[in-house]
């Protein structure tokens, strides 16, 4: 039976794959071009009997009494879909109806509603009042008053939730809010955590946690500034950390090719990894750099990581971001980038030289584009390059040494070994030096350090660079001021924002420093240059009223120190009379302002020119000597004590100055050629100064500042004998920085009685005891309280003597009155009678 029972059971057929239309299949070309290639193989398919597949998958033909289950099945379905309010009856229980067009229609119901059902007392009562022509007219006033209630009630309660709303939707903003502040507050805190995590991970093992670079850089792209500038900054400490102190070189094609280990394949990895995510990162510094939120953090990223990796990929980029940046109007990114560029031009050991070259020619590529119209700061930065004029010298001593001790060494052994050495031997000691060669030039492959000619030629163009910038400048300001030639001129003479000139201060002191690398067919054309500039507002009345803005009293005289100091590197060999630039220092005494030019600079030229200068003529030197004694009335101290300084030294190195002194008639003993003193002629050796004396001198004995009146004495009081020849310790400039307003620490003195004899035994010359406050107030209180009784009595006394004598005049002109009125008793304050 169990047999049986098992033979009975229908085996279902099996599930056919759901239907998908042709349309939607897609063969790739490869299906196709198999298909194509073998359609031998696919000759069963044509020859597989679908209509016994269909009876197997899909069963036996149905009955009409299964089609009619389907249908009313069916039709049940689509009542309910279209929602009708009407259930059809079962053909089973009543016949249909059958039309002239021999269509069956069967007998529907009305469907009650849930409601009807539940509360059938309701719907009759809304059947009933809803047919109101049944109604009479007390029943149509109580549904009419029944009505306005309802309807007054509704509008009570709209009313009241709408003020329950306005009391509730402002705590629920606040409360929003408050939420919205938390929930920042999480995400920043999650961020910056996040950020901290990512960053500890990358330092303790880069090349395991090497792609969290790139989620670190994702969280850069967020809208709060905070979580972007601590992003930035996070990076730029693990690139610190983890960039390799060599350059990464990817590999080429044919490396790839090659088979290597798994620890190549690793490093390579992770080298190229690391330099995708760095080349991102430069290029999001960029983009941020331009934006005033972030300018600063971006900068300062750049130069950290160009003055911490020099020799690292795409150094270029941020050389050429840092030069761009060097004149910026914000102080801060100015000064980050000149102190970067200053670490590059003092640490060469860390790049080789290359970059300095680099930003030597940006720099000059930028002064010319920007017509010289740059911040001081960006050409002052080359006073930090180093040239060497010894370069190479030490490796030829070095190798000369070396080849010395090998002679003597091969000497010493044919001596006493006078035997061939093998073959053997020979070619051992080529293969040693062909290995030692082949390890040096990997050294210097590997090394920054270039040979001793590639640094001479790196040099040469640099100092080639800087000089074409410091003569550019030189140039542009002669056009500007209208003494170059016609065939260039420059138009754009306004002031730009950092001044007329502002460049020309930093490019004097420059070529102050290099005048010593520079060739001496240069110098001649130099020294016009400088000799022109400093006249620049001298040649004639037309061009001092048409250039007297466009050179300053401090950039003539640097212009005049620039050429002294020229003539002091070169050891004078050039032959330039300087006779112009003492004329012109004579002339701006007379021209400086305190508050306008520099203090320091005068101090500086005075000290070069006149205390430094060793061959002085008599005329000139008694020339200035006047012009600065009448200098040290007019300004302050620092310039008043430079100035003085400055005179004694003169008239110690000059004994026959010294006749100025006196007080003769007709000024000095030593007659000039002059007989009268010009004190305004522009010459000194026209000014005729032998025939003046220096009361100016007296005068300033009488100074308020001690130190310039004891100066002024000592001076005056100089002899004129010859054997005075000691020179004053304290240089002008000395003199300038220490009595300057900045570093004075001067307090007139205070009248103040001197201590007795008496006073000073019984205290022995040490201080006071200690005053009482209380006790010292309360002495104050009684001295004050006596002085006001003394006005009060004084003022009762006053009115006292004006009614007598108002009185007095009464008595006369009425003599019946009585005395009684006359002799009134005088009422005395009792605050009179106390003792003072």
């Amino acid at each position: 039976m169990g047999k049986n029972r098992r033979k009975d059971k229908a085996i279902p057929p099996p599930q056919l794959p759901p239907e998908v239309r042709e349309e939607e299949i897609e063969f790739s070309d490869e299906d196709v071009k198999f298909v194509e290639e073998n359609k031998e193989y696919a000759r069963f398919v044509s020859r597989i009997d679908t209509t016994a597949i269909n009876r197997q998958c899909v069963g036996e033909a149905k009955t009409v009494e299964d089609r009619y289950e389907e249908e009313r099945s069916m039709r049940n379905v689509e009542q309910e879909e279209r929602g009708s309010n009407e259930i059809q009856v079962d053909p089973v229980d009543v016949l249909p109806v059958k039309t002239l067009d021999g269509k069956l229609h069967y007998r529907t119901v009305t469907k009650k509603s849930k409601l009807a059902e539940a509360d059938p007392d309701e719907a009759d009562e809304e059947d009933v009042l809803e047919d109101e022509h049944i109604l009479n007219k007390s029943q149509r006033r109580a549904k009419a008053k029944k009505s306005k209630k309802e309807a007054k009630k509704q509008e009570k309660d709209i009313v009241h939730e709408e003020i329950i709303e306005e009391e509730e939707t402002p705590q629920a903003a606040v409360l929003a809010e408050v939420k919205e502040e938390l929930s920042a507050e999480e995400t920043f805190e999650n961020k910056k955590n996040r950020l901290a995590e990512l960053g500890m991970q990358l330092l303790s093992d880069p090349e395991a946690n090497i792609r969290s670079l790139k989620e670190m850089l994702d969280i850069s792209k967020d809208e709060n500034a905070k979580i972007v500038k601590l992003c930035l900054l996070s990076v730029l400490a693990v690139f610190k950390d983890i960039i390799p102190g060599y350059r990464i070189r990817l590999p080429t094609d044919k490396e790839l090719e090659m088979k290597v280990s798994k620890e190549v394949k690793k490093t390579r990895f992770y080298e190229s990894t690391l330099l995708k995510a760095y080349k991102s990162y430069l290029q999001k510094l960029v983009a941020f750099e331009r934006q005033p939120v972030y300018n600063q953090v971006a900068n300062r990223c750049i130069c950290t990581l160009l003055d911490a990796k020099p020799h690292f990929n795409y150094r270029d980029n941020l050389l050429t971001a840092v030069v761009r940046n060097i004149s910026s109007p914000d102080e801060v990114v100015r000064r980050l980038c000149c102190s970067t560029i200053r670490s590059l031009f003092t640490n060469e050991g860390k790049h080789g030289g290359e970059l300095t070259v680099q930003a030597v020619r940006l720099i000059a590529d930028q002064v010319k584009s920007q017509n010289c119209q740059l911040h001081p700061n960006s050409i002052e930065v080359f006073m930090s390059i180093r040239f060497d004029e010894d370069i190479g010298k030490r490796d030829r001593e070095e190798a000369n040494k070396k080849k010395f001790k090998k002679n003597d060494k091969r000497n010493n052994q044919e001596e006493q070994n006078q035997v061939q050495e093998n073959e053997r031997k020979k070619s051992k000691r080529e293969m040693m030096s062909k290995i030692r060669d082949e390890v040096n030039a990997d050294y210097k492959g590997v090394t920054y350090e270039p040979d001793a000619m590639e640094r001479r030629k790196m040099q040469t163009v640099t100092l080639s660079a800087v000089f074409e910038t410091y003569f550019r400048i030189l140039r542009k300001t002669m056009y500007s001021i209208g003494e170059s030639s016609t065939e260039e001129e420059d138009t754009t003479l306004n002031p730009g924002a950092f001044g007329t000139h502002p460049l020309l201060a930093p490019c004097l002191d420059g070529l102050a420093k290099f005048t010593q690398q520079l060739d001496l067919d240069y110098l001649g054309d130099l020294m016009n240059y400088l000799k022109k500039l400093a006249s620049s507002s001298s040649v004639s009345t037309d061009v001092k009223k048409k250039n007297s803005k466009l050179l300053t009293v401090s950039e003539r005289l640097r212009c005049c120190l620039v050429a002294f100091k020229v003539m002091r590197s070169n050891l004078n060999a050039l032959n330039v009379d300087l006779q112009d630039f003492f004329v012109q220092l004579y002339n701006l005494l007379l021209e400086y302002r305190p508050g306008r030019d520099s203090g320091e600079v005068l101090a500086e030229s005075l000290k070069i020119m006149l205390c430094d200068d060793r061959h002085q003529d008599m005329q000139k030197a008694a020339a200035f000597v006047k012009r600065l004694a009448t200098f040290a009335l007019c300004f302050g101290c620092a310039e008043s004590m430079s100035a003085l300084v400055t005179l004694k030294i003169l008239l110690q190195k000059n004994v026959k100055c010294r006749n100025l002194l006196e007080n003769d008639a007709g000024g000095g003993s030593v007659s000039g050629s002059i007989s009268k003193y010009q004190p305004y002629a522009t010459d000194p050796n026209l000014s005729g100064a032998f025939a003046s004396v220096l009361w100016e001198l007296n005068l300033l004995t009488k100074h308020y500042h001690p130190a310039i009146s004891t100066m002024a004495g000592t001076i005056s009081n100089m002899n004129t004998s010859q054997n005075q020849t000691f020179l004053s310790a304290v240089t002008p400039q000395q003199a300038f920085a220490d009595y300057s307003l900045q570093k004075e620490s001067f307090e007139p003195k205070s009248e103040s009685r001197k201590l007795s004899n008496k006073r000073k035994r019984e205290s022995g010359g040490e201080d006071g005891p200690e005053i009482d406050m209380v006790e010292l107030k309360k002495k104050l209180k009684e001295n004050f309280t006596i002085l006001r009784d003394i006005k009060e009595d004084e003022r009762v006394r006053m009115e006292l003597e004006f009614e007598k004598k108002k009185q007095s005049n009464v008595a006369k002109k009425k003599p019946t009155m009585k005395q009684s009125n006359v002799g009134k008793k005088k009422p005395k304050s009792p605050k009179s009678q106390k003792k003072i």
